[in-house]
């Protein structure tokens, strides 16, 4: 449920969280885990561990204490807690059953990587593997942390492991040296290792394209899926049916296939595309529901009775998001985000549905983004482009990019279709698409910029501290002499919506905000933040604004009493905030480098 922190008669309150994809890399399983009940499914994103309602995906839940990044989380049988690994070799085991998620246990048996966790079936004992130094792999006590068991013999890193839930105990593990303990087989590097649910079978997937099926009790090989090749590429993750009479595979080769073991044969093949990032890295066999997850980090729900289309797909980000923007169409409130892979999403508020434009986008770190009065989104990217996309077609158009000679890194929009393009030693006045002035040659180092609502000044914030107010004049900007200081290097900055106040946060901690009627004297000094400030919005109702840091905080200010204000400490616990807007006067969104989106519901 929503919480609430209340201070005097201000309060804020968590409303939605619209979780990250998981954290994909090419040619590497990605691990998903099933809760025993079969109504969550979890993975991992950065330091994050994500629980997702698998009926409705868009209830979210997110776990944020592991200090590095979090490569692995499964459910115990009992469904009370979760073990989650990291790269630094720590495991930690947390309660499900409350929203704080406590944590139970830590340990730490051995260092390196945590590639994969299996329990037993009674919740007692846990097997982990990975990159370790000395050791791959270790079993033990989850209350205790004393070992029952080593997994010896590998030479290499271990990539999987499983543990039959039936007794008597039996431990699988695949490893990087071509054999999994104790038996030795002819499958290269082995991804996957898996028992089926009533024990009698367990299967073996490889970077080969081989799928071999052995007797749960003994061992012996049974027979290879599919004859001498289960898919025609590497094959990364497997995952039974509930009755352990089928299983389905995920593979580099771009589909899933649905196996039927008792015949060995495929019974399905589902095609998931023709580009590289539809590449299969991981699958899911929870209840009814059968879940792949794409390369780019997209999670699919696939659909036996048509296996071309999947029924549902679950987009969203699986980089850092660097820039937000809010805007209304048709009645309906769409936040638009950009990540450090040039990716934009599109979430739709009261479905929680995200999509994306089609076509080529922007290739890097999308900096800055706004919506101008022409429903086009504007965009910068470390690409050296600045796009301007129809927020209605949803297609990138290349007609509609404009080529920078120098990196952007912050734009700006007002009506009458003007933009301003803050780039490395230089600034940019656009009219209609189109370069219509460059300022170059600057003694300072621009690194934001704002246009005021009414298309008269452009400023200009550097690194020197100083903001310059350029006169808009016709398609030129014009140098008056007229500046402002801001308390250091400018980060970000923006004008209030009826263009009374411009507001300017910088690296030393400061927000300051200038009456723009007033010759831009400066009326308030905003102090709260424990590091650099790096971005801003303002309000729709011009009197109050947002304002994020490096120090993880969001601070909503009141103009005319810098006193008055609401904190949001940790907003996105572990990751500094990068992006701000408003729905509406009581409601914000932010954005961070855990590349998730969080909409808050203020009252002050």
């Amino acid at each position: 449920m929503p919480y609430e922190i209340c201070n005097s008669m201000t309060f804020y309150r968590i409303w939605h969280v619209f979780a990250s994809l998981p954290q994909m890399e090419r040619g590497v399983a990605k691990v998903l885990g099933g809760d025993p009940k079969g109504n969550n499914f979890l993975y991992t994103n950065g330091k994050s561990v994500i629980i997702r309602n698998i009926n409705n995906p868009a209830i979210a839940d997110i776990y944020t204490e592991h200090p590095h990044q979090v490569t692995v989380a499964k459910y115990a049988p009992s469904g009370f807690y979760i073990a989650s690994g990291d790269v630094s070799g720590k495991i930690r085991i947390w309660d499900t059953t409350q929203k704080e998620h406590l944590l139970k246990y830590e340990y730490q048996p051995f260092g390196g990587k945590i590639k994969d966790i299996a329990w037993t079936e009674d919740s007692k004992r846990i097997a982990c593997v990975g990159e370790g130094r000395e050791k791959f792999g270790a079993v033990f006590l989850w209350d205790t942390g004393s070992s029952v068991g080593e997994i010896s013999g590998h030479s290499k890193v271990i990539n999987s492991v499983d543990i039959k839930q039936t007794r008597p105990y039996r431990l699988i593990s695949g490893s990087d040296d071509n054999c999994s303990r104790g038996k030795y087989w002819n499958c290269r590097f082995v991804n996957c290792v898996r028992f089926s649910p009533d024990g009698n079978r367990f299967c073996t997937a490889g970077a080969d394209g081989q799928i071999f099926l052995y007797d749960g009790k003994t061992g012996e090989k049974i027979c290879a899926l599919g004859g001498a090749k289960a898919h025609e590429g590497g094959v990364y993750a497997v995952s039974w049916s509930p009755d352990s009479s089928q299983l389905i595979s995920a593979s580099g080769d771009k589909t899933v296939k649905l196996w039927d073991v008792g015949t060995s044969t495929a019974l399905t093949t589902f095609n998931m595309g023709a580009d590289v990032m539809d590449q299969q890295l991981g699958c899911l066999w929870q209840k009814d529901h059968l879940l792949s997850v794409s390369l780019s980090g997209y999670i699919n729900y696939l659909d036996k009775s048509n296996p071309d289309r999947p029924l549902r797909t679950i987009k969203g980000h699986s980089k850092s998001i660097q820039s937000l923007t809010v805007h209304k169409n048709g009645g309906r409130s769409y936040i638009y985000s950009g990540s450090h892979d040039g990716h934009i999403n599109i979430l739709s508020l009261g479905g929680g549905h995200n999509n994306d434009f089609s076509g080529k986008g922007h290739s890097n770190l999308v900096t800055k983004m706004a919506v101008d009065d022409a429903d086009q989104l504007v965009t910068c990217s470390m690409d050296d482009t600045v796009r301007f996309t129809s927020v209605t077609k949803k297609e990138y158009s290349a007609s509609n990019l404009v080529k920078m000679d120098v990196q952007p890194k912050h734009v700006s929009v007002a009506a009458g279709g003007l933009a301003l393009a803050v780039c490395i030693g230089q600034v940019v006045f656009l009219k209609d698409k189109k370069k219509v002035f460059t300022l170059d040659s600057l003694d300072y180092e621009p690194e934001a910029g704002a246009i005021h609502p009414g298309g008269s000044t452009a400023a200009v914030g550097g690194a020197d501290g100083k903001v310059r107010l350029y006169s808009v004049q016709g398609n030129t900007l014009k140098d008056e002499g007229k500046s402002v200081e801001a308390k250091g290097p400018v980060t970000d900055m923006a004008y209030s919506k009826d263009g009374a106040y411009l507001a300017v946060t910088d690296e030393k901690k400061v927000v300051t905000v200038f009456t723009v009627a007033d010759n831009y004297s400066v009326k308030n000094d905003f102090y709260g933040h424990h590091a650099k400030v790096v971005t801003l919005a303002w309000s729709p109702d011009n009197e109050h604004f947002a304002s994020g840091g490096m120090d993880m905080m969001v601070y909503v200010w009141t103009v005319n009493d810098a006193d008055k204000r609401l904190k949001i400490p940790d907003a996105h616990r572990l990751h500094h905030v990068s992006g701000l807007a408003w729905i509406d006067e009581h409601t914000l969104v932010t954005t961070s480098h855990d590349a998730s989106v969080k909409q808050w519901t203020l009252k002050f």
